[in-house]
């Protein structure tokens, strides 16, 4: 065994001499504070406990000095036990100080004889001298400890093992104290001045470093510490740091290099799971974790990381399962109480979720993420006063000075004011105002994008008034069958708008809402081709377009708060005119967006065609060089050497799609956005996006308002003649006014099932129900921005929707306007239970 490494130390008898004096006293002065044992745990794990709220499994020693030296990951330094005596002077408490006085030199003298302990010497009383210092360490006497080696140090000022230890000693009173930082990388560099060639210094400073942000130099410790003696350890250490720097890609091969040198480590499996995981690849990750519980079955956080793994990928099923198992393990561990609830929220169960976000709070009273997000269950609820008192707490919990505020701090003052609003009008009939008039521009403009609360002159809106009550549990039985059956079909056509696409969790309560919105949109199409008049923002006329896409809207706002539905042309003229980005991220250096990874090629495949076109523009002469390049195109990062053939693409390009209009044939629009920017592999950002500037939606309104009107003329010729070609007329002038809607992207959220909403209503309107899910992999919206026109994307849609006549017993359902004409109304029938819908045949399907 190498000298220089230490580990625990155990056994009896007794150290003669001036250091016997010196521990006794030293343990005079520290054994009234002392009540615990202090284990010596690697401040590297703690740091990376705080912030990724890892597992502490494993062993756990500062340099893991128990694996270095012992088989037993056990630190077995002196275990106090409390006493109830005064240790005031009463004569009872001495044989207790006695006692731990000699357990403590019982342990030094076999440490010292065993030198287990770094840097030991050949001088038996030096040794001596020394063990008696890191014991003290170890029981948590670092004051003690940092001047028994500083009174050996006087006499010895370069004994590596004193310059060592009192570095230790430093590092442990506390990182918080700069003072203690600074002074215990001041010994460790002294040591490594010294003795240049032991790894376990480098690995100490980096442990030293990380905590303090300085985690490059932390990495170039490790690496060194790794040239000198490679071990399963190091490795891991350093994997650990690359992942907190989120360079998941290098710390996967850190930990896979662990792995080899040593297989069971239930943490780096975890963590090398981890590194799927933010990279977007949860099968590889689901395996990982999976490997992790066959070397430690009662892995609390593998079980955790499993179950996010499963929500990210949509099945709701597994995930609850291993959330489950992770509570079973221990039912306080808050974070897997956390993430639970918020599962639960975005599935629509509200009431389970609460019952996760209390429980968190009884544990963790000042967690933000379960505050913030009860409060949010509350107000989905209709339970206003207890959501607001959430809302408030989180609101009182601000950043102490120089620290980032919380995504929920950041929102919680806009969920309480648009939760004041909503319940103001819990009972104004929905026809008569509009939420994006009523609410401030400047409010819903900082609202859409997350900016902080920082609006000038805002006027709150007025706190809750006694007389409105909260929205009250409605029992679905209470309910008249015919509404019912209403309740049980929109359950149904919800389903079909989901997605089969990782990223997207099923939600009954978006489902049943967009499904009670399809049926109001066939409603109110059919009675617009009949020459009615509708309702709308307090004004009495015939629908517009407009008011079709407004059923919708008002369904998703209401099912889920805390996203801001809004009309961006409604945003305030400056706004507007600086345009309003829809931007979404598909690889962002290590991270890809597994969502949108069934259109990775489809885009590539556009650029490419592009850069060809820009180059017989710009670059003829090396054309043919370019052409042969991107033969060799296969996925995104392959064009960063094609990015280096033009200067004004060195650094990054963009390319623009175009929409070819129906008015006015041979005319083009701004489609979206594409952006690739990098250097080098895992240094890329690839995303996309669409501005919404006053000009672009001018044209786009213009294109639509055009369909609309076509739309309606045919949809009344339709009502008297069912004839199958005017019936495929009005299909695909649906889906070609939808495809304009998707290209511009008019709302801040929620774009996309709002949409598919209307096209399902007003399909049906016609006659038609869509009768087949979307595609594995596919995304409606993406879909209509990747078409080349408006024909493309209806041939593409129709391929899939199954399109049958729909039952005339739809005919027969009550007006869902008029069944739930006020956001109570609506509350209600989104909280109502209707888990017996799923137990019988729906009549009109």
């Amino acid at each position: 065994m190498r000298p220089g490494k230490m580990a625990p130390a155990g056994g009896s008898g007794a150290v003669r001499g001036l250091w016997v004096s010196l521990a006794v006293l030293a343990l005079t002065q520290a054994v009234l504070a002392l009540t615990e044992q202090y284990p010596a745990l690697s401040l590297l794990k703690q740091e990376l406990h705080r912030q990724r709220q890892g597992p502490a499994g494993g062993c756990a020693s500062a340099g893991d000095w128990a694996e270095q030296y012992s088989a037993e990951c056990d630190s077995s330094f002196l275990h106090f036990h409390e006493s109830d005596c005064d240790i005031g002077g009463s004569s009872s408490c001495e044989p207790v100080l006695s006692l731990h006085t000699e357990k403590i030199l019982n342990q030094a003298k076999l440490l010292a004889e065993q030198k287990r302990f770094p840097f030991a010497t050949d001088n038996d009383n030096t040794n001596e001298e020394l063990a008696i210092a890191y014991v003290l360490i170890g029981n948590g006497l670092y004051d003690e400890a940092i001047r028994h080696f500083s009174t050996m140090l006087q006499e010895e000022p370069e004994l590596v093992s004193a310059i060592y230890g009192r570095g230790i000693a430093y590092g442990k009173k506390g990182l918080h104290d700069m003072k203690n930082a600074e002074l215990a990388l001041f010994e460790l560099s002294r040591v490594i001045s010294l003795e240049p060639d032991h790894p376990e210094v480098f690995e100490q400073r980096a442990e030293i470093l990380s905590p303090l942000g300085r985690i490059s130099e932390a990495l170039s410790d490790l690496t060194k510490a790794i040239q000198l003696q490679p071990s399963a350890r190091l490795y891991r250490h350093r994997g650990t740091l690359y992942f907190i720097s989120e360079d998941y890609a290098t710390a996967h091969e850190d930990f896979q290099h662990s792995l080899e040198l040593n297989k069971n480590q239930p943490i780096a499996m975890l963590y090398k799971g981890l590194t799927f995981f933010h990279r977007g690849l949860l099968k590889e990750a689901i395996e990982s974790f999976k490997e992790a519980l066959k070397q430690k079955a009662d892995f609390i956080d593998a079980y955790k990381s499993l179950g996010q793994a499963y929500r990210e990928l949509g099945n709701f099923d597994a995930a609850t399962e291993n959330f489950q198992k992770a509570l079973l393990l221990d039912q306080n561990h808050v974070q897997t109480l956390q993430l639970k609830g918020m599962m639960l929220y975005h599935h629509g169960s509200l009431d389970e979720a609460l019952k996760n976000f209390k429980r968190c709070l009884q544990l963790e009273p000042y967690n933000e993420v379960c505050q913030y997000m009860k409060g949010l269950s509350h107000v989905a609820m209709g339970q206003f006063y207890e959501g607001i008192k959430a809302q408030t707490k989180v609101m009182l919990n601000d950043p102490l000075p120089g620290q980032k505020a919380s995504p929920e701090y950041l929102k919680v003052k806009y969920l309480r004011e648009y939760s004041r609003y909503l319940h103001a009008h819990l009972d104004t009939p929905l026809t008569e105002y509009n939420i994006d008039v009523d609410l401030p521009g400047n409010f819903k403009d900082h609202w859409a994008k997350n900016l902080p609360f920082l609006i000038e002159n805002y006027e709150e809106q007025p706190g809750l008034q006694p007389h409105i009550k909260d929205v009250l549990f409605q029992n679905f039985e209470s309910y008249k069958p015919d509404v019912q059956e209403l309740v049980c079909v929109a359950d149904h056509l919800g389903s079909m708008m989901q997605y089969e696409t990782p990223g997207f969790l099923p939600n009954k309560r978006i489902h049943r809402a967009m499904g009670l919105a399809t049926l109001e949109v066939m409603q109110a199409v059919q009675r617009t081709w009949a020459n009615s008049k509708v309702r709308m923002n307090g004004k009495t006329r015939l629908m517009q377009w407009r008011d079709m896409f407004d059923i919708a809207v008002k369904w998703r706002r209401i099912a889920d708060p805390d996203q801001p539905v809004l009309w961006l042309d409604q945003m305030p003229a400056r706004s507007l005119s600086r345009g309003f980005n829809n931007h979404i991220n598909l690889i962002r250096g290590q991270v890809i967006n597994m969502r949108y990874l069934e259109y990775f090629e489809k885009i590539l495949q556009f650029i490419k065609d592009r850069i060809l076109v820009y180059h017989g523009a710009n670059n003829p002469k090396g054309l043919l060089e370019v052409r042969e390049a991107l033969e060799k195109v296969h996925k995104v990062e392959d064009l960063l050497p094609i990015m280096k053939f033009n200067s004004k693409t060195r650094d990054g390009f963009t390319v623009n799609t175009k929409v070819p209009s129906l008015k006015d044939q041979g005319k083009e629009y701004d489609g979206f956005t594409i952006t690739i920017t990098g250097d080098k592999v895992g240094n890329i950002l690839f995303s996309v996006e669409t501005q919404t500037t006053e000009e672009r939606t001018q044209l786009y309104h213009a294109e639509i308002d055009a369909l609309y009107k076509d739309l309606t003329a045919k949809g009344k010729v339709l009502i008297l003649s069912a004839e199958l070609g005017e019936v495929d007329a009005v299909c695909n002038l649906i889906l070609s006014l939808v495809y304009y809607f998707y290209n511009l992207m008019p709302l801040s959220r929620g774009s996309s099932v709002i949409a598919y909403s209307v096209i399902m209503g007003a399909l049906m309107a016609s006659g038609k129900e869509v009768s087949g899910k979307i595609p594995k992999g596919k995304l409606v919206d993406f879909e209509a921005m990747t078409a080349p026109g408006s024909e493309a994307f209806s041939k593409i849609a129709r391929s899939w929707m199954n399109l049958k006549s729909i039952s005339p017993s739809y005919k027969s359902l009550p007006s869902v306007s008029e069944t739930f004409p006020t956001l109570r109304t609506m509350i209600e029938v989104l909280n109502t239970d209707s888990s017996h819908c799923l137990k019988k045949t729906i009549v009109v399907v």
